[in-house]
């Protein structure tokens, strides 16, 4: 399962967590630029840790928030300044309505569940972890992010069933995104669009693609 606009609300992405992380993002990387998991990352964007970097560093990832960049490094940034607001209950997961139900009744029919989404391993465990409707993670097996590849590339799906161990042809996908779907239909995968309370993306190159589409888990 794909997270924004199929899991949960994309409003709740941008209008929620990208501004909180944006908020939060200078004083968090004041207060534990020191830290393991945070020095890591900014020696991996090449530059020093010190507090007089800091500034200038803050707002080039800024940038990287305002872009909505695909950039595996911002992404684990801003999943460990979200971990923060979901434990100290500044930040509640959304899921759709009938979503927790739905997980529930499937993991209990013995299917395995994953997630796929662009946003880091962490920040997915976080919104399922802390969700409006408890913790969720406990229907969920797999998770995957864009360190096993792009969303819109075919092998990203065929390393998914790799290293499931699961064959292509017995893996459902639900996202919103034309692209992601044509990506994974390609590896050999059962696909479903949702169409929840937004107009589908601009489908350039897919006029012939003709995707199940469903606006509730529970019709599929």
């Amino acid at each position: 399962m794909d997270i924004e606009g199929t899991t949960s609300s994309i409003d709740f992405v941008h209008k929620e967590l990208f501004p909180f992380a944006a908020k939060a993002l200078p004083s968090f990387l004041k207060n534990h630029a020191q830290e393991t998991a945070v020095s890591f990352i900014l020696k991996s964007l090449g530059e020093d840790p010190g507090y007089q970097d800091l500034e200038q560093l803050g707002q080039i990832l800024l940038g990287w928030i305002k872009a909505d960049l695909k950039e595996p490094r911002l992404k684990s940034l801003q999943g460990l300044i979200w971990q923060a607001g979901y434990q100290s209950g500044q930040l509640k997961g959304h899921v759709y309505p009938e979503v927790p139900g739905v997980l529930k009744a499937w993991a209990g029919a013995g299917l395995k569940l994953g997630i796929y989404s662009s946003g880091s391993v962490l920040a997915q465990k976080l919104i399922f972890g802390y969700s409006v409707a408890g913790d969720l993670n406990q229907w969920l097996t797999y998770y995957f992010d864009t360190q096993i590849g792009g969303k819109k590339e075919v092998r990203s799906y065929q390393n998914i069933a790799e290293s499931t161990g699961v064959n292509p042809s017995e893996i459902l996908f639900l996202s919103d995104i034309a692209e992601e779907l044509a990506a994974a239909e390609e590896a050999g995968y059962l696909v479903t669009e949702l169409r929840r309370d937004h107009l589908p993306p601009t489908r350039v190159g897919f006029a012939a693609q003709n995707f199940e589409q469903v606006r509730a888990f529970w019709k599929i």
